[in-house]
């Protein structure tokens, strides 16, 4: 059965590789790509997706801890900040949703394993 760190290891670099921030937003904030990109906005749903399913998968062999360190929030908020995703996407918001969900999902396991 993999471990929680087994699972961290296979699932960061996987949103690693497919985050827009590092790459893509200096492009944005330089002018050399459009906020409305096409290419940009497909970038950031296949993130979106790829973080919800990371946190779906990850439910059952995470602890309280590896679902800390997978929360999308502060990313989102980068996002936000410089106007490449709104608020009320569905995208961020199924985002947010299925973070809090299996981080609830945890925290219920680890209270009911004391």
């Amino acid at each position: 059965m993999e471990t929680a760190q087994d699972f961290l290891n296979r699932a960061l670099p996987l949103l690693q590789r497919s985050d827009p921030i590092p790459k893509l937003l200096p492009q944005v904030r330089l002018g050399r790509m459009p906020r409305d990109s096409p290419a940009l906005q497909a970038i950031i749903s296949s993130w979106l997706e790829a973080f919800v399913t990371v946190l779906k998968d990850g439910e059952r062999v995470l602890d309280v801890n590896g679902v800390l360190r997978l929360d999308p929030n502060p990313r989102l908020a980068v996002l936000l900040e410089a106007g490449l995703v709104a608020d009320n996407d569905p995208q961020v918001q199924v985002a947010r949703s299925a973070y809090t969900t299996v981080l609830q999902a945890v925290q219920q396991r680890a209270e009911i394993s004391r």
